[in-house]
């Protein structure tokens, strides 16, 4: 990078200044905390059909500091995989091949990308994979996705989804993957120390990314940040990583937030199919599940 590059965006510099994001995206947010966090690092980014790839904007221009594949909506595992084992294979005796991350949404994620995921990590592939957690397609329109919570309106739900939302986390840490941990753009030294923290590890070491989506969650955008804080402090959405697929542990605790608090923010879960105390009840219970998975182990 030329110095007058690195006056003006700065080494870490992942998403660059004037892209076409929407104001609030979570997906923004956390692409500019990853570059901080991955600053000095060596890496590239593997981007399947996702709000994530557009951003990039239109040739022969790129919102992006870092080389970046564009893949088919449902195999950028399988192309990371590939690009991995090439920086194998020209990597010199004794040095570190570059990072190789994806950065999907959950429609590429959870549903049209869970094939070539579930391969890549039984093969335990050396690659991060970063899921940004919108709860929707929100590229297309805001259809429901298995990441969807229950209650919430999409354009395909309109009365509110039935099903629960799919626990992805639990899913890779069945693959007994390295590592796996969840992310929230509210608290950025845990968001940073993880990264770090998978930096260290060989194999496939999986994210999951609070993501909040302005247009798609009905709210507004200068409260995105806040809206993901109240999800972690309520129970909502817990901040914890799982080493070895059973190794659980819980980075923050919740304060006693009513869940409510997260949800009443959002227009998605006004209606008859929102059911205050079914979702208050719903989010305890995930929550004392996961303190079982860690055996109540204290915060380090």
């Amino acid at each position: 990078m030329s110095v007058a590059r690195a006056e003006l965006f700065g080494e870490e510099c992942l998403l660059r200044p004037g892209n076409t994001n929407c104001g609030g995206c979570g997906m923004s947010v956390a692409l500019t905390m990853l570059g901080r966090a991955l600053a000095g690092e060596s890496y590239s980014l593997v981007i399947p059909a996702c709000c994530g790839i557009v951003t990039a904007g239109a040739y022969p221009t790129t919102s992006y500091n870092v080389p970046v594949i564009a893949s088919t909506f449902a195999s950028a595992p399988a192309f990371a995989s590939g690009v991995a084992a090439v920086n194998d294979l020209n990597c010199e005796p004794g040095e570190h091949p570059a990072h190789v991350i994806c950065w999907a949404g959950d429609g590429g994620t959870y549903d049209i990308g869970i094939a070539t995921l579930s391969a890549t990590a039984e093969r335990n592939e050396n690659l991060i994979y970063i899921c940004y957690d919108n709860e929707i397609y929100g590229n297309t329109g805001g259809q429901r996705s298995s990441a969807t919570p229950a209650a919430a309106r999409t354009t395909t739900t309109p009365g509110g989804k039935s099903e629960r939302k799919k626990d992805i986390i639990g899913i890779m840490a069945a693959h007994r993957v390295p590592y796996a941990a969840t992310l929230s753009v509210a608290h950025p030294e845990d968001f940073r120390d993880k990264i770090r923290r998978a930096l260290g590890i060989d194999g496939f070491r999986f994210f999951l990314i609070h993501a909040p989506c302005p247009t798609g969650w009905k709210t507004e955008p200068a409260e995105s940040v806040e809206l993901v804080r109240l999800a972690v402090r309520s129970g909502v959405f817990p901040l914890y990583e799982v080493f070895g697929g059973e190794d659980y542990r819980i980075n923050v605790e919740p304060d006693g937030t009513d869940p409510l608090e997260y949800y009443g923010r959002q227009r998605r879960f006004a209606g008859e199919g929102a059911d205050p105390e079914a979702l208050r009840h719903a989010a305890q219970m995930r929550m004392e599940r996961l303190r079982n998975l860690a055996g109540r182990r204290p915060i380090d």
